[in-house]
């Protein structure tokens, strides 16, 4: 397997929502139509702060990520949130979210950013095993508040 990262581009729609419809299915998140179109239009829009980055190997795309930058106020920085990252089942633990990692890592230094962070599920422990090898795990706890909740 021979990858290659780059940026995604206006043609990459149709191999980018095969990827992102795997991604969708993993965490068990409704995919539609309107929400697909909305998020490529933000990862195409260049005043909108997502951008996204593609693993190719050959013409196959195998595997994405999902990036913005963003603010870090107790450190006087900014930094770049690793969105969503995903493989395709049949190449993991062949180096491709490494790469992407990777990549993501080279951004942050070319832009001057201060950090490259991320979540993950709780219980992805297969994606766990890569990052514990390329970050630190923070004792950070994550919440969501509903706005629309009573």
């Amino acid at each position: 397997m021979s990858i290659q990262v780059r940026p995604l581009k206006d043609g990459d729609f149709f191999p980018w929502l095969g990827l992102f419809e795997g991604y969708s299915e993993f965490y068990q998140s409704k995919l539609t139509d309107e929400k697909a179109l909305r998020v490529w239009s933000w990862l195409m829009d260049k005043n909108q702060e997502s951008s996204g980055i593609v693993a190719v190997d050959g013409e196959e795309f195998v595997g994405f990520a999902h990036l913005r930058e963003f603010s870090r106020p107790l450190d006087a920085s900014r930094g770049l949130f690793l969105d969503d990252l995903f493989v395709l089942p049949d190449a993991r633990s062949q180096g491709v979210g490494a790469t992407l990692i990777a990549f993501a890592k080279s951004l942050a230094v070319e832009r001057g950013l201060s950090i490259v962070r991320w979540i993950t599920a709780a219980d992805n422990e297969t994606a766990q095993r890569l990052y514990d090898k390329l970050a630190t795990r923070t004792e950070w706890v994550t919440y969501d508040l509903d706005p629309r909740a009573a």
